[in-house]
């Protein structure tokens, strides 16, 4: 990890001076008033008009000195505890000058300590201050449901399972092997918007996190001939980020495109064997987005709606059956004989009122004003299947928010 840079600590230093000084009183801030200056008790009264005297300006000299000495002191703590620098410094100074026991036994209040434990940890919210991305891992779990719920249209299913599945994994006292879900359905009904929402809510920086990985099929794996030379790549850098995040999110984009020899070694990390003592430290979210099973899902949607059935009637139960039955004939096939993927999780295909939804929620995250009229333009701009129904986005709400551009001023 990189450390800040020089400037930067300068001006944190600042921050730190000025807190320092705020906490020259005893006890809690605000609650006494502030002690009448030393150098007054010593000199006593002066004569109205006298000026300082070297008496008065060397016990002033002698307290600013301590209060100095005293600041660098607490940013040697502060520096080692964020950037881990300069802790054996201050540790053979302090052996030096005879000192013994905790780091912050000055005479100053002891109430500094814990706002520089606060001033830390609000600066590691900004920058990287550990070895490991660990640290900024916040499993919002609550913001998880609700984004779902406000943000992804039509999608029952989907919306419970992750919830459900990432939360009880999370909470889970000892996992037994790693979570792992397998996103189904059409391109644009929300594949990749649900994966995105995870990183973003388990990780405080989402996809850019240490701890998040995402492969693209095509994108890094494009040649079927340097399978091998791809296996020794994928398995270095899983091993990688297993050593430097205990909880990795790995995605897998266009995933019935993998090669089986690459399913084959992830397959270790997806059991998680018990064998190699790593249950407890280890808590691997594995997600395969894939197209495949697309159609099936469409087909259930489909009979629900010529039944004059509500699509939020169809069950996991239903389509993660149909779904296990067409993947079977995919690379995926013995993952699910070995019980490797949790859970199936099918991704209906979006009708006519989602896409308006999509078109509002595109406007809104550019701040443009809209109307319903211009919501029903951009949803009839969609194409639309079966040819005699009209009742399926083909794509989804995947080019939405190109489509508002047409209806900028």
């Amino acid at each position: 990890m990189g450390q800040p840079r020089l400037p930067a600590r300068r001006g944190l230093g600042g921050c730190v001076l000025v807190l320092l000084l705020l906490l020259g009183g005893s006890g809690s801030p605000g609650t006494t008033p502030p002690p009448r200056p030393p150098w007054a008790e010593e000199q006593g009264p002066d004569p109205e008009g006298t000026p300082w005297g070297t008496v008065r300006y060397e016990a002033v000299k002698k307290h600013l000195g301590a209060v100095g000495a005293l600041s660098k002191q607490y940013w040697q703590y502060l520096a080692c505890k964020v950037w881990q620098e300069g802790c054996e410094e201050g540790e053979k100074q302090r052996e030096r000058e005879g000192e013994t026991g905790p780091i912050l036994s000055w005479g100053f209040p002891l109430i500094g300590r814990d706002y520089l434990e606060i001033l830390s940890s609000w600066y590691c919210s900004f920058g990287k201050c550990c070895e490991t991305g660990d640290c900024r891992i916040i499993n919002n779990i609550t913001g998880l449901a609700a984004d779902l719920s406000g943000q992804l249209h039509g999608q029952h299913l989907a919306k419970e399972v992750v919830v459900q599945a990432v939360q009880g994994f999370l909470q889970s006292p000892q996992p037994q092997k790693a979570l792992v879900l397998s996103f189904h359905g059409w391109s644009g009904t929300g594949k990749n918007f649900v994966a995105r929402m995870v990183a973003n809510h388990l990780y405080r920086d989402g996809l850019k996190s240490d701890c998040v990985r995402v492969f693209v099929s095509l994108l890094h794996f494009p040649h079927h001939n340097y399978v091998d030379s791809y296996k020794v790549q994928l398995q270095r850098q899983i091993s990688e980020t297993l050593q430097r995040c205990g909880q990795p999110l790995l995605i897998f984009d266009e995933a019935e495109k993998l090669h089986s020899s690459l399913l084959d070694a992830i397959r270790p990390v997806l059991a998680q064997d018990d064998s190699k003592g790593q249950v407890d430290q280890q808590r691997p979210i594995f997600l395969f987005l894939s197209n495949l099973g697309g159609n099936t899902i469409n087909e259930v949607a489909l009979d629900f709606w010529r039944a004059d059935r509500a699509r939020e009637e169809i069950s996991l139960e239903l389509l993660e059956q149909r779904l296990r039955q067409e993947l079977q004939d995919n690379a995926h096939s013995h993952l699910l004989r070995e019980n490797l993927i949790d859970f199936v999780v099918p991704f209906l295909p979006l009708e006519y009122q989602h896409v308006k939804l999509c078109a509002r929620d595109a406007f809104l995250a550019r701040g443009l004003p809209y109307t319903e009229a211009t919501l029903d333009k951009v949803a009839q701009m969609m194409v639309f299947v079966p040819k005699e129904e009209k009742l399926f986005s083909a794509q989804g709400c995947k080019s939405v928010s190109q489509r508002i551009n047409y209806f900028l001023p």
